[in-house]
């Protein structure tokens, strides 16, 4: 094995997919399949399971990626002191947020650390922010933006950024843009787009069955870009945290009903693991991203 493949294995064993793994390494999907083959036969053993559908680490493949990682960040350590840079905060940051977040949360924090750490370079990936406390647990991200639920996260710095409010958005000219009633009366007769997991849809269920409200769902999916598009085509309203409406692509086009007291605030910011080991240069990195959260 080469660090070319222990490189296309680490791209791959974040992101579980192999069109966007190959494409971030430059070669072609069936490249990266004959790369992780080849590492397969030489460990003998399977590292992935792969399917049509799925792609999903092995037990075996947890530790060698493990493995993997651990060689990868010994050969930074290594070339930054053969370049005399052995005291350079520089490295990959592996960051997982929403898109919405990518417009409203990241901006502030990626122009500082720019700034102040030019050599800090960046992996992101975009999807629902309700996986983001898993994918930092596992090591997938080294940072992620979620929603801060009340007392935070076990284990994790936790570095809130912006405080909104639940609320239930429509499109503007479409049939639910006027709704009247309180937000028990909303949720009882007016179709609803809702997140599938995550603190937005545990605050709703738990206010639901207290208030004994059947509610009527239209939709449940991943992600609030996807509430929003299934809110577009009119199936219902979405129930998304207010900064959704606020930045980005939905800042037009789109109408809130207020959810009052029911869902109340929550608080949107950076998570990451309190503790973790690594090498020289990736204890730098992770010390130079908490000054920079903590300034915010």
């Amino acid at each position: 094995m080469n660090f070319y493949e222990l490189e296309a294995f680490d791209e791959l064993s974040q992101t579980l997919h192999f069109a966007r793994s190959a494409e971030k390494l430059n070669v072609s999907p069936s490249a990266l399949s004959r790369m992780i083959s080849r590492l397969e036969e030489e460990t003998g053993s399977l590292l992935f399971e792969r399917d049509n559908r799925a792609v999903a680490l092995t037990k075996d493949g947890r530790a060698f990626a493990a493995f993997a990682r651990k060689c990868l960040e010994e050969r930074e350590d290594l070339t930054a002191v053969l370049a005399g840079k052995s005291t350079a905060v520089s490295g990959t940051l592996h960051v997982f947020a929403s898109v919405t977040a990518c417009y409203s949360i990241m901006p502030p924090f990626l122009k500082k650390l720019n700034d102040t750490y030019p050599d800090i370079h960046l992996s992101v990936e975009t999807g629902d922010p309700a996986l983001a406390p898993a994918l930092v647990r596992s090591g997938r991200a080294d940072l992620a933006v979620a929603a801060i639920p009340d007392g935070g996260f076990a284990g994790f710095d936790t570095v809130p950024v912006k405080r909104t409010p639940l609320v239930f958005a429509a499109s503007i000219g479409g049939r639910y843009a006027e709704v009247s009633g309180s937000p028990q009366d909303i949720v009882s007769s007016v179709p609803l787009v809702l997140p599938k997991a995550g603190l937005a849809r545990e605050r709703f269920d738990l206010w639901t069955a207290s208030r004994n409200v059947k509610p009527v769902i239209a939709a449940e999916t991943e992600g609030n870009e996807a509430i929003m598009a299934l809110v577009q085509l009119g199936l219902g309203i979405g129930l998304v945290p207010q900064v959704v409406l606020t930045h980005g692509p939905y800042m037009n086009g789109f109408t809130s009903h207020a959810a009052g007291n029911a869902l109340g605030y929550y608080e949107v910011g950076f998570i990451q693991r309190l503790h973790g080991g690594g090498s020289e240069s990736v204890r730098r990195l992770r010390a130079a991203v908490t000054e920079i959260l903590h300034t915010l």
